[in-house]
C-alpha cells in the first residue's frame, strides 16, 4: 500500500514563548556539538520556558549534505513524524565518518550511492524511507529550509536566531551557561 505523500514534521524540542532556531548541518562536527547541547540545554530551563526548532542549512563543502538532509526531512515525514527526523539526524551525527569525506574530498564514502546512503539513514531511523525520499513534500520542505536560512544571512553552521534575531556571538564550544544569558532564560 502507498502512503499519502506528508510534509516533513518540524524537528521541535520544547514548547515555550522563547524560541531558538539552531541552523544546523547534519554531517558537521561543530553543529554536532551544538546538537548534543541541545536537550541539556532544554533540560535546564525547561520544556516550558523555550521551543527550539531545528532548521537546516545544507553546506556544499560537506558533500553528501543535500543528500543526508532530504533523508532527515523525509524520515520526518513518515508516520514517527519529528520523532523520526530527530531520531535519523541523531543517528547521522553519532555515525558522522559514515557519511562524510575525508578532508572534504577523498575516503571510503567516495564509492557510496545516494540509495546506500539513504538505506543507511533508514536503519538509523528506524523507518523506511525509500517512499517519502520521493515525496514532493520533502522537495519543498528541503527548499524551505534554504530559502529561510539564505533571507536571514546564514550560510555557515552552526547559526542561532533567538526570537528571529540572529546570535553572531552564539557557538557550539559555548557552554549551556553562556547559551542560557544569550537566549535571556
Amino acid at each position: 500500500m502507498t502512503a499519502s505523500p506528508q510534509s516533513p514534521a518540524p524537528l521541535v524540542l520544547g514548547h515555550g514563548a522563547t524560541e531558538l532556531e539552531v541552523f544546523l548541518e547534519a554531517t558537521c562536527p561543530h553543529s554536532k556539538r551544538a546538537f548534543d547541547k541541545l536537550q541539556p540545554l532544554l533540560d535546564a530551563v525547561g520544556p516550558d520556558a523555550l521551543t527550539i526548532q531545528i532548521r537546516f542549512v545544507p553546506q556544499s563543502w560537506h558533500l553528501y549534505s543535500g543528500v543526508v538532509t532530504r533523508a532527515i526531512l523525509a524520515a520526518s515525514a513518515t508516520e514517527g513524524g519529528g520523532e523520526a527526523g530527530l531520531k535519523a539526524l541523531a543517528g547521522v551525527f553519532r555515525n558522522r565518518a559514515d557519511f562524510e569525506f575525508d578532508g572534504h574530498h577523498s575516503g571510503p564514502n567516495m564509492n557510496r550511492t545516494p540509495a546506500e546512503i539513504l538505506a543507511a539513514i533508514a536503519d538509523l531511523a528506524g523507518v523506511d524511507l525509500a517512499e517519502a525520499w520521493t515525496w514532493n513534500t520533502v522537495t519543498q520542505a528541503l527548499k524551505w529550509h534554504i530559502k529561510y536560512a539564505r533571507q536571514n544571512g546564514i550560510h555557515v553552521s552552526p547559526t542561532f536566531m533567538v526570537d528571529r534575531i540572529v546570535q553572531p556571538d552564539m557557538g557550539s564550544r559555548q557552554t549551556i551557561e553562556d547559551w542560557r544569558a544569550a537566549i535571556g532564560v
